[in-house]
C-alpha cells in the first residue's frame, strides 16, 4: 500500500511539473515503502518467545504497528502538500524531513505485519485498543466520529481541504505548521506506550527512535511558529 500524496499542481521553481512531477513523487514514495518493508521483512526479530512465534493479534506490537501506520500516512500526506506549496525553504525542508522519516517507518511497521501474517490496518474500527492496560497515558479506545479525527491529533477532513486549498504565503506556513506539531503531539503517547510496552524489541527501538525525532521537530515547529507570530493550536 503507497502512502498518500498530494495531488495539487502548484509549480515550485526547482522542482518537476505535470506529469513528470507526479512520477517523480511515485516513484519516490514507492522506492521508500519497499526499501522500508524490505528492512522490516529482513531484520530478524530479538526479543520474542523462545519459539520464535510472533506476536498476537491484538498486542502492542501489532496494535501499534496498524494504528501507528494509519497516523504517519496522514502525516505524510500533510508533509507533502508543504513540501510542493510552500514558498519557504525552511518549511519546505521539514516538510521532506518528516515525509522520508516516516514513510521509512511506515514500510518497517507494514513489513512486521506481512511477516506476522496480520492485516496492514485494523479491522476491527476500534483504535489505540492495544493500549487499555491499566489507562496508561489516558488514552482509551477510540472509533472515528462524525467531524472528529480518528486518533488524538490528527486532522479532519475539512481542515485537509483547508489546507490544501489555501494560497501559499504566511498563513499557509502557519496553518501547516499548527497542524503538523499537534499531529506529532498526538501521536506521542501511542509512542510512548510501544517504547516500554512492546515485546518485540526491534517495535520498541522504533517506537522510541520516533519519540527522539519527533521531540526535535516539535521544538523546530514551535520556534518557526514563534518567528511568524503564532503560536500552536489550542
Amino acid at each position: 500500500m503507497s502512502a498518500p500524496t498530494d495531488t495539487d499542481e502548484t509549480e515550485v521553481s526547482d522542482r518537476p511539473s505535470g506529469v513528470a512531477r507526479t512520477l517523480v513523487i511515485g516513484a519516490a514514495v514507492l522506492a521508500v515503502l519497499l526499501l522500508g518493508a524490505a528492512v522490516g521483512l529482513l531484520v530478524k526479530l530479538p526479543g520474542s518467545s523462545s519459539s520464535g512465534a510472533a506476536p498476537a493479534s491484538g498486542s502492542v506490537d501489532v496494535g501499534f504497528c496498524q494504528d501507528m501506520s494509519v497516523h504517519h500516512l496522514q502525516g505524510i500526506q500533510m508533509a507533502n502538500i508543504a513540501r510542493d506549496r510552500s514558498t519557504e525553504p525552511d518549511i519546505r525542508q521539514l516538510a521532506f524531513d518528516i515525509s522520508s522519516t516516516q514513510l521509512e517507518q511506515v514500510g518497517r511497521m507494514k513489513g512486521w505485519l506481512m511477516m506476522w501474517n496480520e492485516h496492514e490496518q485494523n479491522i476491527s474500527g476500534v483504535y489505540m485498543k492495544w493500549m487499555d492496560a491499566a489507562g496508561v497515558h489516558g488514552h482509551g479506545a477510540t472509533t472515528p466520529q462524525a467531524g472528529k479525527p480518528l486518533m488524538p491529533g490528527m486532522a479532519t477532513t475539512e481542515e485537509l481541504t483547508k489546507l490544501r486549498t489555501m494560497p501559499a504565503g504566511r498563513d499557509f506556513d502557519v496553518y501547516w505548521l499548527q497542524l503538523m506539531l499537534r499531529h506529532h503531539v498526538g501521536g506521542s503517547p501511542m509512542a510512548e506506550y510501544a517504547s516500554t510496552a512492546a515485546g518485540q524489541s526491534v517495535v520498541r527501538t522504533l517506537s522510541d527512535n520516533m519519540l527522539k525525532s519527533q521531540a526535535a521537530e516539535t521544538e523546530l515547529m514551535k520556534d518557526y511558529l514563534a518567528k511568524r507570530g503564532a503560536a500552536p493550536l489550542p
